[in-house]
């Protein structure tokens, strides 16, 4: 099994589609019920407006979601710029030593949903995906 898809309960589907293709480069894919769908070629990011429910959860009962995700990265000083420039916020993280470490960064778009870059990867992923 190969992780292609997430979704994210978002309160502003068209201001979180701005800032997914300001700050990753990825592209609406199509139209999702409440949503839209992202991606970058490989993944696809559901962007959803679901009003606080969760799909298939008691309404009264808490709603567990996504923690947060992660983004391989070219070059980690120009996506900070580009998250930053797109409204991100730094939350924590650096590298001990550069090229050596595995790491991450975290962030938070404007809705407060955190996500991850690294430029050195997470052990067992894959940084490009072969075609088969």
């Amino acid at each position: 099994m190969k992780l292609r898809h997430i979704a994210l309960s978002v309160p502003d589907v068209a201001a979180a589609q701005k800032f997914f293709e300001q700050a990753f480069g990825m592209t609406k894919a199509g139209d999702a019920q409440n949503g839209i769908y992202m991606s970058d070629g490989t993944i696809n990011i559901a962007l959803l407006n679901k009003h606080g429910k969760a799909e298939g959860i008691d309404s009264n009962g808490p709603f567990y979601g996504v923690m947060h995700f992660g983004l391989w990265v070219d070059d980690l000083a120009k996506a900070e710029e580009q998250i930053q420039a797109a409204g991100g916020t730094y939350i924590r993280g650096r590298p001990t030593e550069a090229k050596k470490s595995f790491y991450e960064v975290k962030y938070q778009d404007p809705n407060g949903i955190v996500f991850d870059i690294t430029e050195n990867g997470w052990k067992g992923a894959v940084r490009d995906v072969k075609p088969a």
